[in-house]
């Protein structure tokens, strides 16, 4: 058994005191510990990582590295391996916002379109009961009152507790999307769940450009293709042989940043005066005046998207 010392130990507190940090952000902590630069000792900076998994282990916890399908940048966090009443135990959601973040994470990863988010107003019509019923057989007088009275505006309150928690995000679209703790948590449950993999890294592609020929099944993520057409100018689909062409995504996260704390990750933003509503403010009061109309605007047109919600999945 590895003894590690203080340096290991801040570097695992940096990551649990401020969650999932981005490969720049890791970098720089590592830096600052062991005065040495991971660009320039890749040998020393993968012994520390192995050393403090040895240990982690031992309590069924995980440092993880991942590629964020939205924006391409890797990030660093530290998960739980066990997935178990015990464990939920520590959890600060009730039992109606974990159903409601199950749906949510069901419904994207389900996405054939894989487009990787959820429409606001599809999110804020799921209707827990019908997935308690679904999932367990209950009658329908039977359903707890709990989830019964989880209504638009505890939903939209949820929704901005994961976002702010990093289990889900905004993106410019005001759609949701998953936020970078669900990918680094949910690997297994995505594999599990029978989510399509990216060809080139074979990453969860929730979130992937489609392959042109629509009998064909692959999936690439958005990163993945920008770098193989940067490599070869051109690409062909490696299972029936169509060509590609890359399109950047358009939309992208949207950090929400913490009153009290400076955020983790920077990200350029206006800043609205003292007597201007904030445009995540003017997205709520849109979402609830539209939440009760007959879902949104990709519905009523009838578009090729097609969300499929299982009812029995366990994310976590």
């Amino acid at each position: 058994m590895a003894v590690l010392s203080w340096k290991h130990h801040t570097l695992i507190q940096s990551l649990l005191e401020r969650g999932p940090l981005t490969e720049k952000e890791f970098h720089f902590i590592f830096t600052g510990i062991t005065g040495q630069n991971p660009g320039t000792h890749q040998g020393k900076f993968n012994d520390y990582l192995l050393k403090i998994n040895r240990e982690l282990s031992y309590v069924q916890l995980d440092l993880r590295a991942c590629r964020d399908p939205y924006d391409g940048r890797v990030y660093f966090g530290v998960v739980n391996n066990v997935s178990d009443d015990q464990s939920k135990l520590g959890t600060k959601y009730s039992v109606p916002q974990i159903a409601f973040f199950k749906a949510i994470v069901e419904a994207i990863a389900q996405d054939v379109t894989a487009e990787g988010t959820i429409c606001n107003l599809d999110a804020l019509n799921i209707k827990l009961e019908n997935q308690v019923l679904n999932s367990s057989g209950l009658q329908s007088q039977d359903v707890p009152a709990a989830f019964k009275n989880f209504t638009v505006s505890h939903k939209e309150k949820t929704l901005d507790q994961l976002v702010k928690d990093k289990w889900l995000c905004y993106t410019e679209d005001d759609n949701i999307g998953l936020g970078i703790r669900s990918i680094l948590d949910l690997r297994s449950w995505f594999h599990n769940a029978g989510v399509p993999s990216c060809q080139v890294c074979n990453e969860a592609g929730f979130k992937a450009k489609l392959c042109p020929n629509d009998g064909c099944a692959v999936r690439i993520h958005h990163y993945c293709l920008k770098k193989r057409f940067s490599q070869k100018g051109m690409l062909v689909c490696p299972s029936c042989d169509t060509q590609w062409q890359y399109q950047p995504p358009k939309a992208e996260p949207i950090e929400v940043k913490d009153e009290e704390t400076e955020p983790v990750q920077s990200q350029p933003s206006s800043n609205p005066g003292p007597s201007q509503p904030s445009l995540r403010s003017k997205r709520k009061r849109q979402r609830l005046d539209n939440v009760e109309t007959a879902g949104c605007s990709s519905q009523a047109s009838g578009a090729n998207r097609k969300r499929v919600t299982r009812s029995s999945a366990h994310p976590r």
